[in-house]
């Protein structure tokens, strides 16, 4: 969702404009006669870490980074909206730290110049927020806290928790926002929003 939002408004994502997002579901005629339950905001915070950049070699702590201060401001915000849990997996780097930006490998194929920091991205992965998502949305079928979950994603690893709960008698509504997502996707939802 912060994604999209930072698409739409073009700067980082508010609390604000999160709950306008949820309130926007909440009034879409397919879940109106639906109580709301709760609201899951699944991410990951941006890496902590120390490290050195990879051509120059001056150092860059990405906790002092706008980056990091944007989020973890969301985050602490977020959690005191109503309705609001937040489920937090975790940021990695992997061991290489750096990887070049594939626009560049492919620029440095044609014509050769000398590589500059800005050439690399940070090699990071989120790890266990899908696992989170799937093990909360089987959770609440299991023990039939639900009727209906609203799931806001483009991610086609949700099929089998989809499957899962519509098993289950749960009802699965699907908003990608825009983003074109595989059919599977679309097929093991009941209602696809857009």
């Amino acid at each position: 969702m912060t994604k999209k939002l930072f698409e739409k408004h073009g700067h980082h994502a508010s609390a604000d404009e999160i709950v306008n997002e949820c309130e926007r579901l909440q009034n879409l005629p397919a879940v109106s006669d639906y109580e709301l339950l709760r609201i899951y905001y699944y991410d990951a915070p941006p890496s902590s870490e120390a490290l050195t950049r990879p051509v120059s070699r001056t150092p860059l702590k990405l906790a002092t980074t706008e980056r990091f201060r944007l989020s973890q401001s969301l985050y602490d915000q977020l959690v005191l909206k109503p309705h609001f849990a937040l489920r937090m997996g975790e940021t990695r780097l992997s061991k290489e730290k750096w990887r070049i930006k594939p626009r560049v490998a492919r620029e440095l194929t044609i014509s050769q110049r000398p590589l500059v920091d800005a050439d690399f991205d940070l090699d990071l992965s989120q790890k266990g927020v899908d696992m989170r998502i799937g093990l909360d949305m089987a959770r609440l079928a299991l023990r039939e806290t639900v009727r209906a979950v609203v799931v806001v994603t483009g991610d086609s690893d949700f099929v089998p928790a989809f499957k899962f709960v519509r098993r289950e008698g749960v009802k699965v509504i699907l908003d990608p926002l825009g983003h074109n997502v595989r059919t599977e996707l679309r097929a093991h939802s009941d209602i696809v929003i857009g």
